[in-house]
């Protein structure tokens, strides 16, 4: 491995090609020539058609439904690039699937975000570049530098414009965990738009279902912002939302989050939702078929962008937060 490459070049898979625009926009490059279909028996083909030799390659791929092809495109763009000559490959993960899979919840269960993270390696990644892990010790899982943006400077930059302190008084608002576990982000986030903390606290009898225990903190008459890191089915955050209001008692529900899965029912839900808006980055596509008006994303390729210059440069990236 080589400190950096001659030039950059920005490639991309199926997942999120309009993300991979918006980077090379920001860089002032033109997009990889690369094309990544499928055989008819559904396995992964990819062409390469420009030279790469001795460039450093940023290939852009959220791991996001459908996940395996996803996967597996990035995989074998990875080894393409190696087999190349490429000076130094970074796979540019927006959106880190299998995330949630990070420990042994009970006996005989996979450490899936481990595995993703050896057969990324394994297939040749230098580096990785991703943005909200679910859990913030998958970087630790690689034997390869992780550059790990966070999403909350987006999302303080937007409330702090929408409810400028000079004209609302703070006090009246409140950043929301909607679980224990992303307690740690959520005090993070308030303390960056300096607003309190308040806690939903939950307890999920199955997976993808949740039931709501109580609100710790006041919300009476508040407004809340619901944070939190990704959105699947969006039953948590919209049963955090009910909540709030019914046994809160609070004035207004906002939220947001840094990646949109939104599987099953979840925009139908969220739609139905006491939501008045759930906003998101853009580090997965929405759904093609959402016709509603809650949902709304930030695009956050710039950061991505100042952070794949930041990594040519070699200069540090802690300036992003």
């Amino acid at each position: 491995m080589i400190a950096h490459g001659k030039e950059i070049k920005v490639f991309c898979g199926n997942s999120h090609p309009e993300f991979a625009l918006g980077i090379c926009r920001e860089l002032g490059v033109d997009l990889g020539k690369s094309v990544v279909t499928s055989f008819a028996d559904g396995e992964i083909s990819v062409s390469v058609n420009e030279t790469v030799r001795g460039c450093d390659v940023f290939v852009v791929q959220s791991t996001c439904k459908p996940v395996n092809d996803n996967l597996m495109e990035l995989l074998i763009m990875i080894d393409a690039f190696k087999r190349a000559s490429a000076g130094r490959i970074t796979a540019v993960i927006p959106y880190f699937g299998y995330a949630r899979q990070d420990r042994k919840a009970k006996g005989r269960d996979p450490i899936s975000a481990k595995l993703v993270a050896n057969m990324l390696t394994a297939a040749g990644a230098d580096r990785i570049l991703t943005m909200d892990l679910h859990a913030a010790q998958i970087q630790g899982f690689f034997d390869i530098p992780v550059d790990h943006l966070l999403g909350n400077p987006m999302f303080a930059k937007y409330y702090l414009e929408k409810f400028p302190e000079d004209t609302f008084d703070h006090d009246q608002f409140v950043v929301v965990s909607p679980d224990v576990g992303s307690v740690t982000r959520a005090r993070a986030f308030a303390q960056k738009v300096h607003m309190d903390l308040a806690i939903v606290d939950k307890r999920r009898p199955r997976a993808n279902q949740c039931m709501v225990m109580n609100v710790i903190g006041n919300v009476k008459d508040k407004t809340c912002i619901l944070f939190d890191d990704m959105v699947d089915t969006a039953g948590s955050l919209c049963n955090a939302a009910k909540s709030l209001k019914e046994l809160g008692g609070a004035k207004t529900v906002y939220a947001c989050a840094t990646h949109g899965v939104l599987s099953e029912d979840a925009c139908d839900r969220i739609e139905n939702s006491e939501m008045e808006e759930l906003m998101l980055l853009n580090t997965i596509r929405m759904p093609e078929d959402y016709s509603g008006h809650k949902i709304r994303q930030l695009d956050v390729s710039p950061m991505f962008a100042k952070a794949i210059n930041c990594i040519y440069n070699s200069t540090s990236i802690s300036k992003l937060f």
